[in-house]
């Protein structure tokens, strides 16, 4: 079993006995074997671990793209696997910001109008959307570079504008898969440091996976995987093994 967060809120998100199968040829998958699992609103969490040891499908049920095979997830209260194809993307869209390890701006937009996007996609008046857009580029430290399409941007300003991006919606989770795979290690750290630090100002639970164990200093809560199943979960102050 998974330690319980230190929390007294309701939580955010309730796993129990989740299974993730996919078949490969004749081949069956078993990426996930068996995971319990609570995250407390407002937490920030790393889910690390060697490749294959079913990182990205977690984050895949947590931010609501995929199901599991077997078990039950609870998100804000919501038993998500009974929710239609339609209040899911309802959900996806309000409740939930996404930061990828491609960044994944569009090329032709400039920083304002890419992270204004979602925005408008969500119906928020164009005069609206740019203010709130403003303001986000503002936080993660990129005001002078909002005129500039991702060509002109580095990796790590691309990242950061993935972040507002992401943020601009105000969710109540951030997801970011190996958001720091394409950047080097100073620009990792300072991606990182942002992440931890808009979660301290604003409240939003973040959730990133990583394969590098240098990028967890800074984070709360450390969620180790191997072989489908949490082998550790770890905070800051603490550390207990979770055997299966």
């Amino acid at each position: 079993m998974a330690l319980p967060p230190p929390s007294s809120s309701a939580p955010l998100f309730e796993l129990s006995g989740i299974e993730r199968e996919f078949t490969l040829g004749q081949t069956l998958i078993r990426a996930l074997r068996g995971i319990d699992l609570t995250i407390g609103r407002g937490e920030f969490v790393a889910i690390w671990g060697p490749s294959g040891s079913g990182k990205s499908t977690l984050l895949n049920l947590l931010g609501l793209i995929d199901a599991p095979t077997r078990g039950r997830i609870t998100f804000d209260g919501e038993n998500v696997l009974a929710l239609s194809d339609n209040a899911l993307s309802d959900r996806r869209n309000h409740k939930v910001g996404y930061v990828f390890q491609s960044f994944n701006l569009v090329p032709v937009l400039t920083a304002l109008e890419n992270v204004m996007l979602p925005l408008q996609i969500q119906g928020v008046p164009s005069a609206q959307a740019q203010q709130r857009a403003r303001t986000w580029l503002g936080k993660v430290g990129l005001s002078a570079f909002e005129g500039f399409r991702p060509d002109r941007l580095s990796g790590g300003q691309r990242q950061r504008v993935a972040i507002a991006r992401a943020l601009a919606g105000e969710p109540q989770l951030l997801i970011a898969d190996e958001p720091t795979a394409n950047l080097d290690s100073r620009t990792s750290h300072e991606v990182i440091d942002l992440i931890e630090q808009l979660n301290r100002e604003t409240g939003v639970t973040c959730i990133f996976t990583t394969h590098d164990p240098r990028l967890l200093g800074r984070v709360p809560r450390q969620l180790r995987l191997e072989d489908g199943l949490i082998s550790e979960d770890r905070y800051q102050d603490t550390a207990r093994e979770v055997h299966a």
